[in-house]
């Protein structure tokens, strides 16, 4: 891009696709006259003293920007190749702390800091197009110097990835985000009719907001939501070295009977957590793996990374061939079952297990698992079967109220539940323990894994700090991530008035319409993360009162995802 020194009325030039000249080094463009005249008649508007000054030089040049505005870091499909480019705007600042990191990164074959969104696997396949990859960065580029408000969602490109239901969302009267090129319903504008009267958020919190999520987690709670999850991304392990794999790098333990589901987590060396998602053992050499839509680039390149030459092991993304959808809520065994002959009960298909149904005349693989804390499945379809699944449920479900619900009550019901969200919540810097994930930890197993002797060296020296829950006294005051958190005057150790010691920032935070209570996520020093004590959260310059709360805030025995 050619880079001028404010902002712009004229869009950015996009420059070299037709590739850079191999000796373009300490090289400028001819002068572009044009391109200045408005940015120097802006300056002279606001500082009338340089329409004295005398133009001794034009400097153009271009500068590199990626699709987000961030670097671009890590380790190429290649092994020992690695890249450390896409140096912007912002890179003169940042390039003495990122050369220390490639260079740890290339020694140590990982870093030590959490630079998952400088990471060059953030982008997928889509952007080998380079007219998709110039449309985004045209965009970022254009709006550099914006406000952009939390949630805000890009628009160059789309739509790209759609779903089979995308027709079905569009007329239900989606309102779409877009997460690494799919087209995913946020929200449903229609649904925020049902909404009156619940809690409004204020501040930044407000922008890209609708009571529309509110009205579906509570639907979701009280009765069932219908969600397309399709964007999830989706891996198959397979082949007969797979158990021995996936036990070398998983923490929690693997050689389950098939039809298990277990949830587990990807080590570093240092223990921090590199992958966190569900594996499904479909029989006694495949398992398949779901994580998150924007993480399934990262997952794939960690277990290709490991990977073993000797052929005994295949790795696959499967995330185009298979539609998801889920089904959750107290009526979603009311709903699926006259549409399968499979027994639903809670006998015959416990939590956390898999099996084959129909649905209808849908063929489907049914993982009783959730993310949003109730009974309920995510249904696995062919691709071409998916809007049929689609609209099977949602004619079920009609008589039982079922809600058509996006992925903001997801995020607001999984708060609830304390359901961890890497990048955010738990990232390649902390383990298990810190985490709260200790449950989900085998170091009893008889393979070690990676990360396994850091994962010992922490249990044996005692955990520091602790991942809590704590509830803001201002439910309209909603943390976002990143706010600073402190002690509280009123806590012994809190320093007296004028602010206590900052002891943590905000992971992940949001409103929790069931608790009806603002909700936010950080990591504690482990002598103030008991229940009880006392904080306070800078929420946009305010400091806003906080409890720290036992977890999970919803449900605490887990009595309804096991119904």
């Amino acid at each position: 891009m050619i880079h001028s020194a404010m902002a712009a009325p004229i869009p950015p030039a996009p420059w070299g696709l037709d590739g850079i000249a191999p000796d373009f080094n300490n090289r400028l463009l001819p002068e572009d006259w044009p391109r200045f005249m408005p940015l120097s008649q802006n300056a002279i508007t606001r500082v009338p003293a340089l329409e004295k000054g005398d133009v001794v030089k034009l400097i153009n040049g271009p500068e590199a920007f990626t699709p987000d505005n961030e670097f671009l870091l890590g380790e190429s499909a290649v092994r020992g190749f690695y890249v450390s480019a896409g140096f912007c705007a912002h890179g003169i600042a940042g390039a003495g702390g990122m050369g220390a990191a490639m260079a740890e990164w290339i020694i140590d074959g990982e870093p030590s800091l959490d630079l998952w969104k400088m990471d060059l696997r953030r982008f997928g396949g889509q952007y080998r197009s380079q007219a998709y990859t110039r449309a985004r960065t045209v965009e970022v580029y254009s709006t550099y110097y914006d406000i952009h408000y939390p949630n805000e969602e890009r628009e160059a490109g789309r739509p790209l990835r759609l779903s089979p239901t995308y027709s079905r969302l569009k007329e239900l009267g989606a309102c779409f985000g877009e997460k690494s090129g799919w087209e995913r319903p946020n929200w449903f504008e229609p649904n925020a009719a049902a909404a009156d009267g619940l809690a409004h958020p204020t501040g930044w919190a407000a922008h890209h907001w609708s009571p529309a999520i509110a009205a579906e987690h509570l639907g979701t709670r009280q009765r069932a939501g219908l969600f397309d999850e399709t964007s999830f991304a989706k891996i198959e392990v397979s082949g007969p070295g797979a158990l021995a794999f996936l036990q070398g790098l998983c923490d929690n333990d693997m050689d389950r009977p098939p039809g298990s589901i277990t949830y587990t987590q990807m080590l570093n060396r240092r223990g921090g957590i590199e992958c966190d998602f569900t594996v499904t053992r479909l029989d006694d050499e495949r398992f398949f793996i779901v994580t998150g839509t924007a993480f399934g680039n990262h997952d794939l390149s960690w277990l290709r990374k490991h990977q073993p030459d000797d052929g005994s092991v295949n790795v696959e993304d499967v995330t185009a061939a298979r539609a998801c959808l889920g089904i959750w809520g107290p009526c979603a065994r009311d709903i699926v079952q006259p549409l399968t002959d499979a027994d639903l009960s809670n006998d015959a298909f416990p939590y956390l297990t898999a099996r084959r149904i129909a649905i209808g005349p849908v063929p489907c693989l049914a993982l009783r698992v959730t993310y949003v804390g109730e009974l309920g499945w995510e249904l696995y379809c062919p691709t071409e079967y998916g809007l049929l699944l689609w609209d099977t449920l949602w004619q079920a479900g009609i008589p039982f109220g079922l809600i058509a619900a996006g992925y903001r009550a997801i995020d607001s019901m999984r708060l609830e539940k304390g359901y961890r969200v890497w990048s955010t919540d738990i990232t390649p810097e902390d383990n298990p323990f810190e985490a709260g994930l200790g449950f989900a930890v085998r170091l009893g197993k008889p393979v070690d894994f990676i990360g396994k002797a850091a994962l010992v060296a922490a249990r044996e020296s005692g955990t520091a700090r602790r991942l809590r829950p704590l509830l803001l006294e201002d439910p309209n005051a909603i943390a976002l991530g990143g706010e600073p958190v402190r002690l509280s005057d009123s806590s012994p150790a809190g320093g007296g008035q004028g602010g206590g010691r900052l002891i943590g920032r905000v992971t992940s935070g949001g409103y929790g319409y069931t608790i009806e209570r603002s909700i936010a996520y950080a990591y504690l020093p482990s002598d103030h993360a008991a229940p009880g004590t006392t904080a306070e959260i800078q929420v946009f310059g305010r400091w806003v009162p906080a409890t720290v709360a036992a977890e999970p805030l919803y449900d605490p025995s887990g009595a309804r995802i096991r119904a």
